[in-house]
């Protein structure tokens, strides 16, 4: 007699329907669709890395505490290394947040559009989620928020500046939903550099507040995999208690300490980024029926008059790989760009020109 296995009625039943993270790598395409630095590492940094490799960064488990890469974030971010967790990236961390503080009977509310793996690791740790629609111009409704988060919410997700949107709530605002929840305050900062504002400096006030920052954007380690999370001591404590023990490896964390040590060179980067993007931005507004959004990051969401699934695929015919929010409610027929360097820019904008000409009504 054989058992009948169906591997389908053992997966949770609040899972089954969950789709893989997928990205397609498209081979032999410009890419501007995940938010990358995309200009080449520094070779400095490079050769210092090198300099520094030996035996133990591969034969050794990594620290398991991050001490000397939290010591380097506690002199970056004005904060005590006791204010701070280093993950495998910030998806880890969230899922670290969720795994601590969400759960079953416990809900997360968050303001949408926004990044979807919030929504995403609420589901895998069984955390419910309520979502709430930003206004035309993407501000977050904060009165309107606050008084939800006042009625049973455990967890709040604020993102500024905003991905998908680039939109930044203002500190001000911020501060007034920390002070009118006891919910936890997730505020995920991870474009931080592309616009220097942030809520960090004020750490000490709030005892429920969370900021999530990575390495993958302004300091191109996007194939490193490090994020880190500042807080108070005792949301750190009971954050430790959850994490896995080596969750960053020895690479990335020799890495994202000397990235931070030649943080001068990717500053100048970041200024490359910021004037191609303001270009960029006003090069988009002068196409015809296009709505460019201002935006405080590295990347540009727009509007065409062409469905967004014909320009994404016309765009990837033509070697270039854009982001399709088309389908996501409130962004419908919007793309998102992320900037790339000078002579990328020139081809997207070229391209996109004249799929815009050939598909005029």
């Amino acid at each position: 007699m054989s058992i009948q296995f169906d591997v389908r009625t053992r997966v949770r039943e609040d899972l089954r329907d969950l789709v893989p993270y997928d990205t397609h790598p498209y081979p032999n395409v410009i890419r501007m669709d995940l938010n990358e630095n995309p200009y080449p590492f520094p070779e400095a940094v490079c050769q210092e890395i090198i300099k520094k490799l030996n035996s133990d960064v591969f034969t050794r488990y990594p620290d398991p505490g991050a001490v000397e890469l939290r010591q380097a974030l506690a002199d970056y971010n004005g904060v005590a290394p006791d204010n701070l967790i280093a993950g495998n990236g910030s998806d880890e961390l969230i899922q670290l947040i969720y795994l601590t503080f969400g759960g079953n009977d416990r809900t997360v509310l968050i303001p949408v559009p926004t990044f979807s793996m919030f929504k995403i690791h609420a589901r895998i740790t069984g955390t419910g989620v309520e979502e709430m629609r930003t206004g035309e111009d993407f501000a977050v409704p904060v009165q309107k928020l606050v008084e939800r988060a006042r009625a049973g919410i455990d967890i709040v997700v604020l993102v500024s500046p905003n991905n998908p949107t680039g939109t930044v709530i203002p500190p001000e605002d911020i501060m007034y939903v920390l002070e009118n929840t006891s919910a936890l305050v997730i505020v995920d900062e991870a474009y931080f550099e592309f616009k220097r504002e942030t809520i960090v400096s004020h750490l000490n006030r709030y005892p429920n507040l969370i900021v999530l920052r990575t390495f993958s954007k302004a300091f191109g380690l996007a194939g490193m995999r490090v994020g880190y999370l500042i807080s108070n001591e005792s949301v750190i404590k009971e954050l430790n208690k959850i994490k896995q023990p080596f969750n960053v490896n020895s690479f990335s964390q020799l890495a994202a300490r000397t990235a931070l040590k030649y943080r001068q060179l990717f500053d100048e980067q970041i200024g490359m980024i910021i004037e191609e993007r303001e270009k960029l931005f006003m090069e988009l507004q002068g196409l015809s029926g296009v709505t460019a959004f201002p935006s405080q990051s590295n990347f540009i969401l727009f509007r065409t008059p062409v469905n967004s699934d014909k320009v994404y695929q016309e765009l990837l015919k033509g070697g270039i790989l854009i982001r399709n929010l088309g389908k996501v409610p409130g962004l419908e027929d919007c793309l998102r760009v992320t900037i790339g360097k000078k002579e990328e820019n020139a081809i997207f904008l070229e391209k996109l020109g004249v799929i815009l000409r050939d598909n005029k009504e």
